[in-house]
């Protein structure tokens, strides 16, 4: 006997998660017959598997003609430490050319691409704007509409897709960590935010020009439950500081750190100064932080590895309490915020600091935001490709 429809529906989010999710890059019967006779580039870093398989090996030892990888941040193996120059070269494994997209250019430019017929994008994203893998997948569609090129999105879910808050970008404060007006956290993964790039004429380049495909993930809903298969860049080394991440990395335009050269990054929050003496940890120079903030210096402040997994992932929304306390208690106020306005970039908004030195509540602040952040989750509708 067949179940009602109401029952199935209410068993959908069941079943899905009872199967493993597939990923855009593991399904190749759809990802091959695309890429037949054709010139391609890739934009990859380590993230890019195929089971245990770098895309870039898999397709090579499948014959596909790789013409050009393209390396974020971090590199195209995923060794450098944020923000570090990343230099062109050659993949030694395949022989392929690397172009650098992270250093002084950001965007491949007309001769990158002029031996390339399609680019197919798979790097593993986390959910927030600032995390400038999204930065380079809009430039790189911007490039790929000026000079005619296809486009291939293999989508892997957002292991914060699950909801969406914050400060909506505002146009003024554009940059690499956050090139257009999307929330701190936009609840998209790689694949519904490049629709929507394209979709709402934000990639600016004629419609016609603009020639996407995406290849969703198989068994995925927004509500699913992911853990990275490998850490997505070094110094988020496992799923507490992926949901950490979008709350806390507006320390980063502060003088607190954030356990950069410790083993425990994004999960601890700490300054010399600060008053309490629960909790310390010392940051030193590592291969993923070589000068990380408060280097050397006995820090005090809050050990987050005590929270509970789920208990992070349930609380579906930003936690603005770190950040308001912090500043609440750390003597020198003043120096509390970096000069270089970094804090401001990453906020999307000149208007969140202002309201933390006021002393605004976190309601207050919260309700700031909700206008922009509504019209959005409208737009974000549109291009949704799985299930909330």
């Amino acid at each position: 006997m067949a179940l009602p429809r109401f029952l199935l529906l209410l068993l959908l989010p069941i079943f899905v998660r009872a199967q493993s999710v597939v990923t855009g890059a593991e399904q190749l019967d759809r990802l091959l017959p695309l890429l037949r006779d054709k010139q391609v580039g890739l934009v990859v870093n380590h993230s890019s598997l195929v089971g245990q398989t770098h895309l870039a090996d898999t397709l090579f030892n499948r014959g596909v003609c790789l013409t050009r990888i393209f390396a974020p941040e971090h590199g195209f193996r995923g060794a450098a430490e944020a923000g570090e120059l990343i230099k062109d070269g050659y993949d030694v494994r395949t022989g392929t050319p690397v172009a650098s997209l992270y250093g002084k250019r950001k965007k491949p430019s007309a001769q990158d691409l002029e031996n390339v017929d399609v680019v197919v994008f798979d790097i593993q994203d986390v959910g927030a704007r600032f995390y400038t893998y999204i930065s380079t997948m809009f430039l790189v569609l911007e490039a790929c509409a000026a000079q005619g090129k296809e486009v291939i999105v293999l989508d892997r879910p957002n292991p914060n897709g699950h909801y969406v808050d914050g400060p909506v970008l505002e146009t003024q404060m554009e940059s690499f960590v956050g090139i257009v007006p999307l929330p701190i956290v936009h609840g998209c993964t790689v694949g519904e935010l490049a629709q929507l790039f394209c979709g709402e004429n934000w990639v600016w380049q004629p419609r016609e020009r603009l020639r996407l495909t995406v290849i969703p993930c198989q068994n995925y809903t927004h509500q699913t439950p992911y853990e990275l298969p490998v850490p997505p860049s070094p110094n988020l080394p496992n799923a507490r500081s992926v949901l950490l991440y979008p709350s806390i990395c507006l320390f980063e335009g502060t003088v607190v750190s954030l356990g950069r050269g410790t083993n425990m990054p994004f999960q601890v929050i700490g300054h010399p100064e600060f008053g309490s003496d629960s909790f310390t940890f010392v940051p030193h120079s590592t291969p993923a932080a070589k000068r990380p903030p408060q280097e050397g210096l006995l820090c005090r402040g809050y050990d987050l590895r005590t929270i509970p997994i789920d208990s992070l992932r349930d609380r579906n929304r930003l936690d603005l309490s770190w950040l308001l306390g912090f500043y609440r208690d750390l003597p020198n106020k003043n120096g509390f915020f970096l000069e270089n306005k970094y804090f401001d970039l990453l906020a999307g908004t000149r208007v969140l600091k202002q309201q933390i030195a006021d002393g605004k509540t976190e309601a207050e602040i919260r309700a700031s935001w909700e206008k922009d952040l509504d019209a959005f989750r409208a737009i974000r509708q549109h291009y949704l490709l799985y299930q909330e």
